[in-house]
């Protein structure tokens, strides 16, 4: 096949630093006409190039067409199949994507992501944890799970990892004769010297996490999804693939089972097919406005809505799971409590200020070894774990914040409406300086006072103020003076199932702030212990009832952010998506 479009090269800076390589394809038309474009993502092992099979034979001169070469890969620098993480890959797909957008002046709404193989597994993961307004996504042959033939693979990778404190390197088995039964195709792959066959091992164990993760909650995936499956792939399972197509939220979703491929499906010997229905189905949703979904009674129907209405129904008493449960109870009331964190919890809620107190200086405590045991093993839990690391990102993002209002020559006047004990904030700007004043409020009178002591301990009662106020109150907020240029909501709507009261915080927020001024949030849009939480934990707020959370996914949270007024900007998550940070502009 003859390359009939040749690309141009270059480099962009993706959110921590890093220059990556890319390529584009440009328009044939003149760039002012050029309203769409496609970003391609190559496969692992591979580059950028190698995708100019795919431009050539999508035929589309008028639509100009990118990618970039991931870390590890091609000719972006660094060690030869290694990332810092495989969240750091997939937040690199969304830093292209804006950087593609601003630069060359094409809507994200007009943007399409073409993905095959680890890639795919990234562009899916980027929709989940960041919920873009991109206009869809085809995905070819996604590995959420590779086949990997030796027995007990991943646990011996974690052991050895372990063993050495550090990543080690694999070289893959998959060779051109797995890939495709085209003769060129084979050829050209196993000449090309940017092929890159190692693979450090914490990203094989991380892509495995990810892949299930996606899979499990594609519900969250709301935007149009094209997914192809070679029929005789060698390199990946099926079966997450029918699991995570059954899965998608996407009204609009097609997909095609390929008989005979091999898993470079869109360099398989009869690929003339597979382009016939990308050609059907990107005419389909260009054809039509984007769409994307009301999200405004999201609360009382939906996945995450029944999700919350089965934990809060009592199991049967002669159910295996509820039996479970029940002595999990017993053991958290009777055993437990030698754990220090368990034995607060049960005082003061799981979901108090107390506890995130506790959990933030994760130092464990309890009585015996027994005891200092259990906590251990409490603090070190998913959900706490990535509590911590949701305080780290807040105060990333909120100097972050600030340093940006401060070049803008704006004054840097700061309110969090549901601070908790205020901790996370005077963290983030204890080395911050031309911050004109900060009021923290919190429903909680136990907070408040508590709040004021860490003020007077930080020698801070100058510049912050700490009172008692109800984030709910539109009134209150709204009428804050001095006019904030900075909100701050954190922790804080993620543990009320309902969208009005969020509503009218946002709007209460919307009417205090000054024009352009930043809101930084939180959501928590996965957990993998809801269950677990509901089915044990008591809550602060009903200590009678049971401590039930429902995900509110980040599609939906950044619909209300947006329907109060603002406009997000950006976001950092968590490796595990299950807890994120955002900033968005007031419009």
């Amino acid at each position: 096949m003859n390359s009939t479009r040749s690309s141009r090269e270059g480099f962009f800076q993706a959110s921590d630093g890093k220059q990556l390589f890319y390529r584009m394809w440009p328009s044939a038309v003149p760039a002012e006409q050029a309203d769409k474009c496609f970003v391609l993502l190559h496969r692992g092992h591979e580059h950028s190039a190698r995708l100019q099979q795919i431009v050539d034979e999508l035929n589309m001169p008028e639509v100009p067409m990118f990618s970039f070469d991931a870390r590890g890969h091609g000719r972006t620098e660094g060690p030869r199949g290694y990332s810092p993480s495989v969240a750091r890959s997939v937040q690199d797909v969304g830093d292209f994507v804006a950087y593609v957008s601003q630069t060359y002046h094409i809507p994200t709404q007009n943007i399409l992501v073409i993905a095959q193989s680890i890639s795919a597994v990234y562009a899916a993961a980027w929709m989940h944890d960041y919920a873009p307004k991109i206009r869809g996504l085809i995905l070819a042959s996604p590995a959420f799970s590779i086949k990997l033939y030796v027995p007990f693979a991943c646990a011996g990778m974690t052991l050895l990892q372990q063993i050495l404190g550090r990543p080690f390197y694999i070289s893959s088995y998959v060779n051109a004769n797995f890939l495709t039964h085209d003769p060129q195709r084979r050829k050209s792959y196993n000449e090309d010297p940017l092929i890159t066959k190692t693979i450090a091992s914490h990203m094989l164990l991380e892509l495995a996490r990810l892949g299930k993760r996606i899979v499990a909650d594609a519900r969250a995936i709301q935007l149009p999804v094209q997914l192809f499956i070679s029929g005789s792939d060698v390199v990946v399972h099926h079966g997450p693939q029918h699991r995570f197509y059954h899965n998608l939220g996407s009204f609009v979703k097609e997909k095609h089972m390929l008989k005979g491929f091999y898993h470079d499906t869109f360099g398989e010997q009869n690929r003339e097919q597979v382009f016939a229905h990308m050609h059907r189905f990107i005419k389909r949703i260009y054809a039509a406005a984007p769409a994307y979904p009301d999200y405004t009674h999201a609360d009382e129907w939906g996945p995450t809505a029944d999700e919350y209405r089965y934990l809060m129904a009592d199991l049967p008493w002669y159910s295996w799971k509820g039996n479970w449960w029940r002595l999990c109870r017993h053991t958290f009331n009777t055993l437990g409590q030698l754990s220090g964190g368990l034995k607060l919890g049960k005082q003061q809620g799981f979901n108090s200020g107390e506890m995130l107190d506790y959990v933030y200086q994760n130092e464990p405590s309890g009585k015996l070894w027994l005891g200092k045991w259990f906590d251990k093993c409490y603090l070190q839990s998913a959900g706490w774990k990535g509590i911590r690391q949701r305080k780290k990102n807040l105060e990333k993002m909120i100097r972050q914040a600030v340093a940006e209002l401060k070049q803008a020559n704006k004054s840097v006047r700061i309110l969090d409406v549901a601070a908790g004990k205020g901790r996370y904030i005077l963290d983030a700007i204890a080395d911050a300086e031309g911050i004109e004043t900060v009021l923290l409020r919190d429903y909680q009178p136990q907070n408040v006072e508590a709040g004021k002591r860490l003020i007077r301990e930080r020698n801070l009662q100058q510049k912050v103020t700490f009172e008692q106020g109800d984030a709910f109150d539109v009134e209150k907020t709204g009428a804050t003076l001095p006019r904030p240029t900075l909100a701050v909501v954190s922790g804080f709507y993620e543990i009320f199932p309902q969208n009005e009261p969020i509503e009218k915080s946002l709007r209460g927020i919307f009417n205090a702030m000054e024009k352009d001024g930043l809101l930084v949030y939180t959501a928590q849009p996965y957990h993998p212990q809801l269950e677990l939480i509901a089915r044990t934990l008591r809550d602060l707020h009903s200590p009678d009832k049971r401590w039930v959370m429902r995900a509110r996914t980040q599609g939906e949270m950044d619909f209300l952010v947006e329907k109060a007024g603002f406009i997000k900007e950006r976001q950092v998550i968590d490796a595990d998506g299950m807890f994120s940070v955002s900033i968005a502009r007031k419009k």
